[in-house]
Protein backbone atom coordinates (compact mmCIF):
# COMPACT_ATOMS: atom_id res chain seq x y z
CA UNK A 1 0.00 0.00 0.00
CA UNK A 2 1.66 3.11 -0.74
CA UNK A 3 1.59 6.09 1.87
CA UNK A 4 1.54 8.99 -0.48
CA UNK A 5 -1.41 11.45 -0.61
CA UNK A 6 -3.84 10.71 -3.26
CA UNK A 7 -3.99 13.32 -6.35
CA UNK A 8 -7.60 14.06 -6.00
CA UNK A 9 -10.69 13.52 -4.03
CA UNK A 10 -13.92 12.63 -5.59
CA UNK A 11 -12.79 12.75 -9.13
CA UNK A 12 -15.27 10.23 -11.44
CA UNK A 13 -13.79 7.55 -12.88
CA UNK A 14 -12.73 8.21 -16.26
CA UNK A 15 -15.14 6.48 -19.14
CA UNK A 16 -15.85 7.29 -22.58
CA UNK A 17 -19.60 7.69 -23.81
CA UNK A 18 -20.41 7.12 -27.23
CA UNK A 19 -24.17 8.60 -27.45
CA UNK A 20 -25.24 9.95 -30.78
CA UNK A 21 -25.47 13.68 -30.82
CA UNK A 22 -29.78 14.39 -31.30
CA UNK A 23 -30.81 17.55 -32.11
CA UNK A 24 -33.59 18.38 -29.44
CA UNK A 25 -37.11 19.38 -30.40
CA UNK A 26 -37.70 22.95 -30.45
CA UNK A 27 -39.40 24.01 -26.29
CA UNK A 28 -43.12 24.54 -26.53
CA UNK A 29 -43.33 26.34 -23.56
CA UNK A 30 -46.11 29.21 -23.17
CA UNK A 31 -45.18 32.23 -22.98
CA UNK A 32 -46.98 34.80 -20.58
CA UNK A 33 -47.04 38.17 -19.21
CA UNK A 34 -48.70 40.76 -17.89
CA UNK A 35 -52.20 40.43 -16.21
CA UNK A 36 -52.83 37.05 -18.01
CA UNK A 37 -49.62 36.10 -16.10
CA UNK A 38 -51.07 37.47 -12.75
CA UNK A 39 -54.41 35.59 -13.16
CA UNK A 40 -53.14 32.27 -14.65
CA UNK A 41 -50.32 32.00 -12.14
CA UNK A 42 -52.87 32.20 -9.33
CA UNK A 43 -54.60 29.22 -10.87
CA UNK A 44 -51.52 27.15 -12.21
CA UNK A 45 -50.35 27.02 -8.61
CA UNK A 46 -53.51 25.61 -7.30
CA UNK A 47 -53.96 23.10 -9.98
CA UNK A 48 -51.88 19.86 -9.84
CA UNK A 49 -53.53 18.89 -13.28
CA UNK A 50 -52.27 21.58 -15.30
CA UNK A 51 -48.61 21.66 -13.19
CA UNK A 52 -48.30 17.72 -13.83
CA UNK A 53 -49.30 19.18 -17.77
CA UNK A 54 -46.96 21.63 -17.98
CA UNK A 55 -44.18 19.38 -16.38
CA UNK A 56 -44.68 16.71 -18.92
CA UNK A 57 -45.26 19.62 -21.71
CA UNK A 58 -41.17 21.14 -20.88
CA UNK A 59 -39.91 17.63 -21.46
CA UNK A 60 -39.17 16.45 -17.99
CA UNK A 61 -40.13 12.89 -18.71
CA UNK A 62 -37.20 12.76 -21.20
CA UNK A 63 -34.69 10.85 -18.82
CA UNK A 64 -36.57 7.71 -18.49
CA UNK A 65 -35.95 4.37 -19.73
CA UNK A 66 -32.54 5.63 -20.81
CA UNK A 67 -30.76 2.71 -21.44
CA UNK A 68 -27.36 4.60 -20.91
CA UNK A 69 -28.67 5.24 -17.64
CA UNK A 70 -29.35 2.15 -16.96
CA UNK A 71 -25.99 0.78 -14.85
CA UNK A 72 -24.85 4.51 -13.41
CA UNK A 73 -25.35 5.32 -9.99
CA UNK A 74 -26.69 8.72 -9.60
CA UNK A 75 -24.15 11.04 -8.20
CA UNK A 76 -25.58 13.66 -5.97
CA UNK A 77 -22.51 16.25 -5.34
CA UNK A 78 -20.01 17.38 -7.89
CA UNK A 79 -17.55 18.62 -6.05
CA UNK A 80 -14.07 17.51 -7.36
CA UNK A 81 -10.93 18.41 -5.25
CA UNK A 82 -7.14 18.32 -6.28
CA UNK A 83 -4.88 18.02 -3.40
CA UNK A 84 -1.15 18.04 -5.70
CA UNK A 85 0.47 16.05 -3.47
CA UNK A 86 -1.48 16.13 0.00
CA UNK A 87 -3.18 18.49 2.56
CA UNK A 88 -0.77 20.36 3.30
CA UNK A 89 0.27 21.75 -0.24
CA UNK A 90 -0.59 25.33 -0.52
CA UNK A 91 -0.45 27.91 -3.43
CA UNK A 92 0.34 31.52 -3.36
CA UNK A 93 -2.67 33.45 -1.88
CA UNK A 94 -2.01 35.51 0.95
CA UNK A 95 -2.53 39.15 0.62
CA UNK A 96 1.04 39.88 0.62
CA UNK A 97 1.46 38.05 -2.54
CA UNK A 98 -1.56 40.35 -4.31
CA UNK A 99 0.76 43.26 -3.16
CA UNK A 100 3.99 41.80 -4.54
CA UNK A 101 2.55 40.94 -7.96
CA UNK A 102 3.70 42.10 -11.47
CA UNK A 103 -0.01 42.75 -12.64
CA UNK A 104 -1.36 41.96 -16.38
CA UNK A 105 -2.79 45.63 -16.68
CA UNK A 106 -5.77 46.27 -18.91
CA UNK A 107 -5.07 48.18 -21.97
CA UNK A 108 -6.15 51.73 -21.11
CA UNK A 109 -10.39 52.22 -21.38
CA UNK A 110 -13.19 53.31 -20.25
CA UNK A 111 -13.37 50.75 -16.96
CA UNK A 112 -11.02 52.07 -13.61
CA UNK A 113 -9.80 48.82 -12.28
CA UNK A 114 -8.70 47.81 -8.91
CA UNK A 115 -5.28 48.79 -9.39
CA UNK A 116 -6.36 52.05 -10.61
CA UNK A 117 -7.85 52.64 -7.40
CA UNK A 118 -5.10 51.29 -5.27
CA UNK A 119 -2.28 53.40 -7.49
CA UNK A 120 -4.99 56.90 -6.59
CA UNK A 121 -5.09 55.96 -3.30
CA UNK A 122 -1.45 55.29 -2.47
CA UNK A 123 -0.55 58.58 -4.63
CA UNK A 124 -2.93 60.53 -2.47
CA UNK A 125 -4.93 61.54 -5.56
CA UNK A 126 -7.84 60.29 -3.81
CA UNK A 127 -9.17 58.73 -0.87
CA UNK A 128 -11.06 55.83 -0.33
CA UNK A 129 -13.56 57.97 1.73
CA UNK A 130 -14.14 60.40 -1.00
CA UNK A 131 -15.02 57.59 -3.25
CA UNK A 132 -17.61 56.29 -0.70
CA UNK A 133 -18.93 59.73 -0.38
CA UNK A 134 -19.21 60.42 -4.04
CA UNK A 135 -20.77 56.89 -4.81
CA UNK A 136 -23.59 56.75 -2.10
CA UNK A 137 -25.80 59.67 -3.39
CA UNK A 138 -25.78 57.17 -7.14
CA UNK A 139 -26.25 54.02 -5.31
CA UNK A 140 -28.69 54.82 -2.44
CA UNK A 141 -32.24 53.96 -3.02
CA UNK A 142 -34.03 55.28 0.44
CA UNK A 143 -34.03 58.99 -0.53
CA UNK A 144 -35.82 61.21 -2.26
CA UNK A 145 -34.51 61.38 -5.44
CA UNK A 146 -32.74 58.33 -6.32
CA UNK A 147 -30.83 58.17 -9.63
CA UNK A 148 -31.47 55.72 -12.01
CA UNK A 149 -28.34 53.52 -10.27
CA UNK A 150 -29.79 52.69 -7.51
CA UNK A 151 -32.56 50.08 -8.51
CA UNK A 152 -29.75 47.86 -9.15
CA UNK A 153 -29.33 48.09 -4.95
CA UNK A 154 -31.74 46.51 -2.38
CA UNK A 155 -29.54 48.79 0.53
CA UNK A 156 -26.96 50.60 1.31
CA UNK A 157 -25.59 51.13 5.23
CA UNK A 158 -24.32 54.45 5.21
CA UNK A 159 -22.96 54.74 8.38
CA UNK A 160 -21.11 50.87 7.34
CA UNK A 161 -20.02 52.13 4.32
CA UNK A 162 -18.38 55.16 5.68
CA UNK A 163 -16.71 53.73 8.62
CA UNK A 164 -14.92 51.06 6.23
CA UNK A 165 -14.03 53.97 4.56
CA UNK A 166 -12.75 56.13 6.80
CA UNK A 167 -10.40 52.62 8.26
CA UNK A 168 -9.01 52.55 4.87
CA UNK A 169 -7.87 55.95 4.04
CA UNK A 170 -6.18 56.15 7.65
CA UNK A 171 -4.22 53.13 6.76
CA UNK A 172 -3.38 54.43 3.48
CA UNK A 173 -2.21 57.77 5.37
CA UNK A 174 0.27 55.54 7.48
CA UNK A 175 1.33 53.40 4.61
CA UNK A 176 -0.54 49.88 6.40
CA UNK A 177 -2.89 48.91 3.50
CA UNK A 178 -4.17 45.44 3.12
CA UNK A 179 -4.38 44.84 -0.39
CA UNK A 180 -5.06 45.94 -3.64
CA UNK A 181 -8.52 45.71 -2.67
CA UNK A 182 -8.09 47.80 0.17
CA UNK A 183 -10.62 50.92 0.19
CA UNK A 184 -12.12 49.68 -3.57
CA UNK A 185 -15.96 49.63 -3.50
CA UNK A 186 -17.67 46.77 -4.24
CA UNK A 187 -21.13 45.06 -4.43
CA UNK A 188 -22.50 41.71 -3.21
CA UNK A 189 -25.34 40.30 -4.59
CA UNK A 190 -28.61 39.48 -2.18
CA UNK A 191 -28.15 35.80 -2.11
CA UNK A 192 -25.28 36.68 0.15
CA UNK A 193 -25.26 37.34 4.12
CA UNK A 194 -24.26 40.79 5.41
CA UNK A 195 -23.97 41.71 8.92
CA UNK A 196 -26.12 44.74 9.12
CA UNK A 197 -27.76 43.98 5.90
CA UNK A 198 -31.27 42.11 5.33
CA UNK A 199 -31.70 38.86 2.59
CA UNK A 200 -34.39 38.53 0.51
CA UNK A 201 -32.92 36.71 -1.97
CA UNK A 202 -34.67 39.17 -4.71
CA UNK A 203 -38.34 38.20 -3.26
CA UNK A 204 -40.66 39.42 -0.76
CA UNK A 205 -39.92 36.84 2.23
CA UNK A 206 -37.15 37.14 4.71
CA UNK A 207 -34.08 35.13 4.69
CA UNK A 208 -32.07 36.96 6.78
CA UNK A 209 -29.99 35.01 9.43
CA UNK A 210 -30.76 35.57 13.03
CA UNK A 211 -27.14 35.39 13.81
CA UNK A 212 -26.53 38.32 11.45
CA UNK A 213 -23.44 36.71 10.05
CA UNK A 214 -21.70 37.42 7.32
CA UNK A 215 -20.94 35.21 4.43
CA UNK A 216 -17.38 33.53 4.21
CA UNK A 217 -16.32 34.61 0.96
CA UNK A 218 -17.66 38.20 1.40
CA UNK A 219 -15.70 38.52 4.86
CA UNK A 220 -12.69 37.58 2.90
CA UNK A 221 -13.00 41.29 1.06
CA UNK A 222 -13.79 42.91 3.75
CA UNK A 223 -10.17 41.30 5.72
CA UNK A 224 -8.27 42.73 2.63
CA UNK A 225 -10.53 45.98 3.00
CA UNK A 226 -13.03 46.35 0.21
CA UNK A 227 -15.41 48.91 1.20
CA UNK A 228 -19.03 47.41 0.25
CA UNK A 229 -21.39 50.02 -0.87
CA UNK A 230 -24.50 47.55 -1.27
CA UNK A 231 -26.35 44.42 -1.71
CA UNK A 232 -27.38 44.25 -4.87
CA UNK A 233 -30.55 42.93 -6.69
CA UNK A 234 -31.48 39.71 -8.31
CA UNK A 235 -34.02 37.76 -9.87
CA UNK A 236 -36.34 36.51 -7.50
CA UNK A 237 -35.16 33.18 -5.49
CA UNK A 238 -32.55 33.16 -8.77
CA UNK A 239 -34.85 31.36 -10.64
CA UNK A 240 -34.32 32.64 -14.11
CA UNK A 241 -31.66 34.71 -16.36
CA UNK A 242 -33.54 38.36 -16.67
CA UNK A 243 -33.28 40.20 -13.88
CA UNK A 244 -36.42 41.15 -13.72
CA UNK A 245 -38.28 41.67 -10.67
CA UNK A 246 -41.47 43.33 -10.19
CA UNK A 247 -40.78 43.58 -6.13
CA UNK A 248 -37.48 45.51 -6.21
CA UNK A 249 -37.66 46.60 -9.57
CA UNK A 250 -35.45 45.89 -12.97
CA UNK A 251 -32.06 47.29 -13.63
CA UNK A 252 -31.93 47.52 -17.04
CA UNK A 253 -28.52 47.09 -19.27
CA UNK A 254 -25.85 49.85 -19.05
CA UNK A 255 -25.32 49.19 -22.89
CA UNK A 256 -28.84 49.04 -23.86
CA UNK A 257 -32.02 50.13 -21.64
CA UNK A 258 -34.58 48.22 -23.97
CA UNK A 259 -32.69 45.02 -22.88
CA UNK A 260 -32.35 42.93 -19.62
CA UNK A 261 -28.60 42.88 -17.67
CA UNK A 262 -29.01 38.75 -17.55
CA UNK A 263 -29.79 37.33 -13.96
CA UNK A 264 -29.87 36.29 -11.62
CA UNK A 265 -26.94 38.22 -10.59
CA UNK A 266 -28.23 41.13 -12.57
CA UNK A 267 -27.43 43.98 -10.16
CA UNK A 268 -23.98 42.95 -9.88
CA UNK A 269 -23.92 42.86 -13.16
CA UNK A 270 -25.14 46.39 -13.79
CA UNK A 271 -22.78 48.17 -10.97
CA UNK A 272 -19.87 46.13 -12.64
CA UNK A 273 -21.07 47.38 -16.39
CA UNK A 274 -21.81 51.03 -15.41
CA UNK A 275 -18.43 51.96 -13.42
CA UNK A 276 -20.03 52.28 -9.83
CA UNK A 277 -17.62 49.24 -8.39
CA UNK A 278 -14.78 46.95 -10.24
CA UNK A 279 -15.72 43.94 -8.69
CA UNK A 280 -18.84 42.58 -7.38
CA UNK A 281 -19.90 39.30 -5.92
CA UNK A 282 -22.34 36.87 -8.00
CA UNK A 283 -23.96 33.29 -7.50
CA UNK A 284 -24.25 30.96 -10.25
CA UNK A 285 -26.67 27.83 -10.13
CA UNK A 286 -27.12 28.06 -14.21
CA UNK A 287 -25.04 30.39 -15.79
CA UNK A 288 -26.10 33.12 -13.15
CA UNK A 289 -22.75 35.28 -13.47
CA UNK A 290 -21.72 33.93 -16.81
CA UNK A 291 -25.15 35.66 -18.44
CA UNK A 292 -25.23 38.87 -16.98
CA UNK A 293 -21.50 39.33 -17.48
CA UNK A 294 -22.12 38.25 -20.96
CA UNK A 295 -25.19 40.47 -21.55
CA UNK A 296 -23.35 43.38 -19.69
CA UNK A 297 -20.39 43.23 -21.40
CA UNK A 298 -18.04 42.03 -18.70
CA UNK A 299 -15.15 39.05 -16.96
CA UNK A 300 -17.14 36.31 -14.60
CA UNK A 301 -16.06 33.08 -13.01
CA UNK A 302 -17.98 30.74 -12.23
CA UNK A 303 -15.83 28.57 -9.47
CA UNK A 304 -15.23 24.72 -8.79
CA UNK A 305 -18.29 23.27 -6.81
CA UNK A 306 -17.64 23.83 -3.04
CA UNK A 307 -14.59 25.90 -3.81
CA UNK A 308 -15.37 29.12 -2.59
CA UNK A 309 -17.21 29.22 0.98
CA UNK A 310 -20.28 30.70 1.84
CA UNK A 311 -20.34 29.46 5.59
CA UNK A 312 -22.58 30.11 7.20
CA UNK A 313 -25.06 31.09 4.93
CA UNK A 314 -27.85 28.57 3.32
CA UNK A 315 -27.48 27.67 -0.30
CA UNK A 316 -30.72 26.90 -1.51
CA UNK A 317 -29.12 25.26 -4.95
CA UNK A 318 -27.17 23.15 -3.45
CA UNK A 319 -25.53 20.94 -5.98
CA UNK A 320 -25.67 23.66 -8.68
CA UNK A 321 -24.78 26.92 -6.90
CA UNK A 322 -21.56 29.00 -6.13
CA UNK A 323 -20.05 32.08 -5.23
CA UNK A 324 -17.76 33.79 -7.92
CA UNK A 325 -16.87 37.23 -8.93
CA UNK A 326 -17.91 39.51 -11.92
CA UNK A 327 -15.42 42.15 -12.57
CA UNK A 328 -14.87 45.05 -15.30
CA UNK A 329 -11.31 44.00 -15.94
CA UNK A 330 -9.80 40.57 -15.81
CA UNK A 331 -7.02 41.87 -13.35
CA UNK A 332 -10.36 42.93 -11.71
CA UNK A 333 -11.44 39.20 -11.87
CA UNK A 334 -8.23 37.63 -10.52
CA UNK A 335 -8.11 39.41 -7.78
CA UNK A 336 -11.38 39.32 -6.44
CA UNK A 337 -11.44 35.63 -6.99
CA UNK A 338 -7.80 35.21 -5.10
CA UNK A 339 -9.14 36.53 -2.32
CA UNK A 340 -12.52 35.22 -2.15
CA UNK A 341 -11.53 31.62 -2.63
CA UNK A 342 -9.08 31.26 0.02
CA UNK A 343 -9.57 27.87 1.59
CA UNK A 344 -11.69 28.10 4.76
CA UNK A 345 -10.80 26.15 7.65
CA UNK A 346 -14.45 25.57 8.87
CA UNK A 347 -16.32 24.46 5.50
CA UNK A 348 -15.31 20.71 5.22
CA UNK A 349 -14.60 20.87 1.23
CA UNK A 350 -13.37 24.44 1.07
CA UNK A 351 -10.20 23.32 3.53
CA UNK A 352 -9.35 20.52 1.21
CA UNK A 353 -8.60 23.28 -1.72
CA UNK A 354 -5.53 24.92 -2.82
CA UNK A 355 -4.92 28.44 -2.64
CA UNK A 356 -5.21 30.26 -5.94
CA UNK A 357 -1.76 30.83 -7.39
CA UNK A 358 0.32 33.68 -9.45
CA UNK A 359 -0.56 34.08 -13.01
CA UNK A 360 3.40 33.87 -13.83
CA UNK A 361 3.59 30.05 -12.95
CA UNK A 362 0.50 29.23 -14.71
CA UNK A 363 1.26 31.10 -17.72
CA UNK A 364 4.82 29.22 -18.32
CA UNK A 365 3.31 25.63 -17.39
CA UNK A 366 0.08 25.57 -18.89
CA UNK A 367 -1.49 23.87 -22.38
CA UNK A 368 -3.04 25.62 -24.95
CA UNK A 369 -5.69 23.57 -25.97
CA UNK A 370 -9.45 24.33 -26.64
CA UNK A 371 -12.14 21.52 -26.83
CA UNK A 372 -14.74 22.35 -29.34
CA UNK A 373 -18.38 20.61 -29.67
CA UNK A 374 -19.05 21.61 -33.23
CA UNK A 375 -22.60 20.22 -33.85
CA UNK A 376 -23.50 22.30 -30.16
CA UNK A 377 -21.27 25.22 -30.76
CA UNK A 378 -23.04 25.83 -33.99
CA UNK A 379 -26.38 26.45 -32.39
CA UNK A 380 -25.42 29.59 -31.84
CA UNK A 381 -26.89 32.41 -33.91
CA UNK A 382 -24.96 33.31 -36.67
CA UNK A 383 -23.85 36.66 -35.05
CA UNK A 384 -22.31 34.97 -31.82
CA UNK A 385 -21.24 32.26 -33.56
CA UNK A 386 -19.19 34.20 -36.29
CA UNK A 387 -17.52 36.59 -33.24
CA UNK A 388 -16.27 33.58 -31.11
CA UNK A 389 -15.17 31.73 -34.27
CA UNK A 390 -13.16 35.54 -35.05
CA UNK A 391 -11.38 35.24 -31.28
CA UNK A 392 -10.80 31.35 -31.82
CA UNK A 393 -9.13 31.99 -34.72
CA UNK A 394 -6.80 35.23 -32.89
CA UNK A 395 -5.81 32.51 -30.32
CA UNK A 396 -4.62 29.67 -32.71
CA UNK A 397 -3.25 32.05 -35.26
CA UNK A 398 -1.58 34.65 -33.08
CA UNK A 399 -1.21 32.47 -29.10
CA UNK A 400 -0.34 29.07 -30.27
CA UNK A 401 -3.73 27.43 -29.46
CA UNK A 402 -4.66 24.51 -30.38
CA UNK A 403 -8.53 23.04 -31.58
CA UNK A 404 -9.17 19.56 -30.59
CA UNK A 405 -12.89 18.15 -31.71
CA UNK A 406 -14.83 16.74 -28.70
CA UNK A 407 -17.98 15.10 -28.09
CA UNK A 408 -20.31 15.22 -24.66
CA UNK A 409 -23.32 12.49 -24.73
CA UNK A 410 -26.71 14.06 -23.99
CA UNK A 411 -25.82 17.13 -23.86
CA UNK A 412 -29.64 18.59 -24.82
CA UNK A 413 -31.48 15.72 -21.93
CA UNK A 414 -28.56 16.89 -19.23
CA UNK A 415 -30.05 20.57 -19.85
CA UNK A 416 -33.32 19.10 -18.62
CA UNK A 417 -31.55 17.18 -15.76
CA UNK A 418 -30.14 19.92 -14.58
CA UNK A 419 -33.44 22.06 -14.77
CA UNK A 420 -35.23 19.51 -12.41
CA UNK A 421 -32.37 19.65 -9.99
CA UNK A 422 -32.19 22.98 -9.59
CA UNK A 423 -35.76 23.60 -9.55
CA UNK A 424 -36.41 21.22 -7.19
CA UNK A 425 -33.48 22.05 -4.71
CA UNK A 426 -34.53 25.75 -4.48
CA UNK A 427 -38.00 24.38 -3.98
CA UNK A 428 -37.10 22.66 -0.96
CA UNK A 429 -36.08 26.05 0.55
CA UNK A 430 -39.41 28.05 -0.11
CA UNK A 431 -42.24 27.21 2.44
CA UNK A 432 -45.20 28.58 -0.16
CA UNK A 433 -45.78 30.03 -3.78
CA UNK A 434 -48.04 32.39 -2.40
CA UNK A 435 -45.55 35.44 -1.68
CA UNK A 436 -43.74 34.76 -4.93
CA UNK A 437 -44.23 36.31 -8.32
CA UNK A 438 -46.31 35.28 -11.04
CA UNK A 439 -43.77 33.51 -12.63
CA UNK A 440 -41.87 32.05 -10.05
CA UNK A 441 -45.62 30.42 -8.65
CA UNK A 442 -45.82 28.36 -11.99
CA UNK A 443 -41.63 27.54 -11.90
CA UNK A 444 -41.89 26.26 -8.52
CA UNK A 445 -45.00 24.62 -8.06
CA UNK A 446 -44.65 23.02 -11.66
CA UNK A 447 -40.62 21.94 -11.03
CA UNK A 448 -41.69 20.08 -7.80
CA UNK A 449 -43.72 18.17 -9.35
CA UNK A 450 -40.79 15.94 -10.40
CA UNK A 451 -41.19 12.25 -9.42
CA UNK A 452 -38.33 11.16 -7.32
CA UNK A 453 -37.48 8.40 -9.73
CA UNK A 454 -37.03 11.03 -12.73
CA UNK A 455 -34.88 13.30 -10.29
CA UNK A 456 -32.71 9.83 -9.79
CA UNK A 457 -32.20 9.67 -13.67
CA UNK A 458 -30.89 13.25 -13.58
CA UNK A 459 -28.11 12.45 -11.15
CA UNK A 460 -27.21 9.22 -13.01
CA UNK A 461 -26.93 11.67 -16.24
CA UNK A 462 -24.43 13.66 -13.50
CA UNK A 463 -22.16 10.89 -12.81
CA UNK A 464 -22.06 9.81 -16.85
CA UNK A 465 -21.22 13.50 -17.82
CA UNK A 466 -18.53 13.60 -15.09
CA UNK A 467 -16.91 10.75 -16.01
CA UNK A 468 -16.94 11.14 -19.61
CA UNK A 469 -15.50 15.11 -18.91
CA UNK A 470 -13.01 13.39 -16.81
CA UNK A 471 -12.22 10.74 -19.72
CA UNK A 472 -11.91 13.99 -22.20
CA UNK A 473 -9.32 15.96 -19.93
CA UNK A 474 -7.17 12.28 -19.71
CA UNK A 475 -6.83 12.46 -23.63
CA UNK A 476 -6.44 16.22 -23.68
CA UNK A 477 -4.95 17.30 -20.69
CA UNK A 478 -5.52 21.81 -19.41
CA UNK A 479 -8.02 21.20 -22.46
CA UNK A 480 -10.43 24.74 -21.73
CA UNK A 481 -13.63 23.61 -23.60
CA UNK A 482 -15.26 26.43 -25.88
CA UNK A 483 -18.40 27.92 -26.55
CA UNK A 484 -20.37 30.84 -26.91
CA UNK A 485 -21.42 32.13 -23.56
CA UNK A 486 -25.14 32.25 -24.97
CA UNK A 487 -25.89 31.52 -28.04
CA UNK A 488 -28.15 35.07 -28.42
CA UNK A 489 -27.14 38.31 -28.41
CA UNK A 490 -28.43 39.43 -25.46
CA UNK A 491 -32.64 39.62 -23.87
CA UNK A 492 -34.79 42.36 -25.04
CA UNK A 493 -37.71 43.15 -22.85
CA UNK A 494 -41.61 43.60 -23.99
CA UNK A 495 -42.65 46.64 -21.82
CA UNK A 496 -45.47 44.64 -20.38
CA UNK A 497 -42.70 42.13 -18.36
CA UNK A 498 -41.64 44.92 -16.26
CA UNK A 499 -44.56 45.29 -13.90
CA UNK A 500 -45.78 41.53 -13.54
CA UNK A 501 -43.03 39.64 -14.98
CA UNK A 502 -43.08 37.03 -17.62
CA UNK A 503 -42.83 33.58 -18.12
CA UNK A 504 -40.63 32.50 -21.08
CA UNK A 505 -39.44 29.70 -21.06
CA UNK A 506 -38.55 28.64 -24.22
CA UNK A 507 -36.13 31.66 -24.23
CA UNK A 508 -34.29 30.63 -20.70
CA UNK A 509 -33.76 27.32 -21.95
CA UNK A 510 -32.27 29.26 -25.13
CA UNK A 511 -30.21 31.27 -23.65
CA UNK A 512 -28.38 28.64 -20.86
CA UNK A 513 -28.21 26.11 -23.64
CA UNK A 514 -24.24 26.70 -22.52
CA UNK A 515 -23.72 27.59 -19.08
CA UNK A 516 -25.70 25.04 -17.59
CA UNK A 517 -23.59 22.13 -17.64
CA UNK A 518 -20.82 23.91 -15.87
CA UNK A 519 -22.88 24.38 -12.54
CA UNK A 520 -24.09 20.40 -13.43
CA UNK A 521 -21.05 18.82 -13.21
CA UNK A 522 -18.88 20.54 -10.75
CA UNK A 523 -15.99 22.54 -13.35
CA UNK A 524 -15.08 25.98 -13.06
CA UNK A 525 -16.04 28.47 -16.23
CA UNK A 526 -14.99 32.02 -17.40
CA UNK A 527 -16.56 34.17 -19.63
CA UNK A 528 -15.05 37.30 -21.31
CA UNK A 529 -16.64 39.58 -23.90
CA UNK A 530 -15.50 39.74 -27.21
CA UNK A 531 -17.64 41.79 -29.55
CA UNK A 532 -20.53 43.75 -30.22
CA UNK A 533 -23.86 43.82 -32.14
CA UNK A 534 -26.34 46.21 -33.22
CA UNK A 535 -29.82 46.06 -31.15
CA UNK A 536 -33.07 44.93 -32.49
CA UNK A 537 -34.70 47.29 -30.59
CA UNK A 538 -33.27 50.81 -28.46
CA UNK A 539 -29.80 51.98 -28.76
CA UNK A 540 -26.54 51.19 -27.82
CA UNK A 541 -24.33 48.00 -28.93
CA UNK A 542 -24.95 44.26 -27.55
CA UNK A 543 -22.29 42.73 -26.21
CA UNK A 544 -21.19 38.88 -27.01
CA UNK A 545 -19.63 36.56 -24.87
CA UNK A 546 -17.08 33.45 -24.87
CA UNK A 547 -17.25 30.80 -22.79
CA UNK A 548 -14.44 28.41 -21.72
CA UNK A 549 -15.35 25.65 -19.30
CA UNK A 550 -11.84 23.97 -17.64
CA UNK A 551 -11.06 21.06 -15.45
CA UNK A 552 -12.04 20.38 -11.93
CA UNK A 553 -9.90 23.02 -10.07
CA UNK A 554 -8.37 24.80 -12.90
CA UNK A 555 -9.71 28.26 -12.61
CA UNK A 556 -5.91 29.47 -12.81
CA UNK A 557 -6.12 28.51 -16.35
CA UNK A 558 -9.19 29.86 -16.53
CA UNK A 559 -7.91 33.11 -15.66
CA UNK A 560 -4.90 33.13 -17.93
CA UNK A 561 -7.60 32.35 -21.22
CA UNK A 562 -9.23 35.43 -20.06
CA UNK A 563 -6.75 37.24 -20.30
CA UNK A 564 -6.04 36.39 -24.24
CA UNK A 565 -9.53 36.82 -24.80
CA UNK A 566 -9.01 40.43 -22.72
CA UNK A 567 -5.98 41.35 -25.12
CA UNK A 568 -8.29 40.21 -28.52
CA UNK A 569 -11.14 42.41 -27.18
CA UNK A 570 -9.01 45.59 -26.40
CA UNK A 571 -6.12 45.26 -28.55
CA UNK A 572 -7.07 43.49 -32.17
CA UNK A 573 -11.45 43.76 -31.98
CA UNK A 574 -11.79 46.43 -34.06
CA UNK A 575 -13.05 49.03 -32.46
CA UNK A 576 -12.27 47.81 -29.37
CA UNK A 577 -14.18 48.11 -25.93
CA UNK A 578 -17.37 49.44 -26.51
CA UNK A 579 -17.81 52.15 -23.19
CA UNK A 580 -21.82 51.62 -22.19
CA UNK A 581 -24.10 54.71 -22.62
CA UNK A 582 -25.04 54.43 -19.62
CA UNK A 583 -21.70 55.01 -17.62
CA UNK A 584 -20.02 56.76 -14.58
CA UNK A 585 -16.80 57.65 -14.30
CA UNK A 586 -16.56 57.49 -10.60
CA UNK A 587 -12.61 58.33 -10.16
CA UNK A 588 -13.64 61.84 -12.28
CA UNK A 589 -16.29 62.71 -10.62
CA UNK A 590 -14.75 62.44 -7.31
CA UNK A 591 -11.85 64.42 -8.28
CA UNK A 592 -14.38 67.09 -9.65
CA UNK A 593 -16.76 66.91 -6.40
CA UNK A 594 -13.22 67.40 -4.61
CA UNK A 595 -12.00 70.01 -7.08
CA UNK A 596 -8.93 68.51 -8.19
Amino acid sequence: MSNSWPTWIGRPAAQAYGVPYDTPRPPANPVVRGLALHYGAQIISSSSLIQNYLWANAGFDRLRNRPELKDIDPRYDPTVIKLAGGPFASGRGSLDSLLGEDWHRPSPGAYASILDYHEAYKSGKLTPTAVAEGLLPLVRRDVKNATKHAIAFLGSKVELILKAAHESTERYGNGTYLSPLDGVPVAVKDEEDVTGYKKCLGSKLDYTRKDDATSHCVQLWQVAGAVLIGKTTMHELGLDTTNNNPNYGTPLNPHNERYYCGGSSGGSGYAVSAGLVPVAIGNDGGGSIRIPSAYCGLYGLKPSHSRVSIRPSSNLAKSTGVAGPMAANMADLEIGYRVMAQPDALDPASKLFLAPSGQASVRANRKKVLGIYKQWFDRADAPVREACEQTLDYLTSKLDYEIVEITIPMIHEAQLAHAMTIMNEIASGVSSVKDLTPANKVLISTGSKTPAPDFLQAQKLRNLLMQHLAHLYEQHPGMVIVTPTTPNAGWPYHPADLRYGCSDGNTQIRNMEYVYLANFVGNPAITAPISYLGPAVGSGKIPIGIMGMGEWCTEDELIAFGYDCETYLNDVYEGGRVKPGNFVDVMGLVKTIGGE
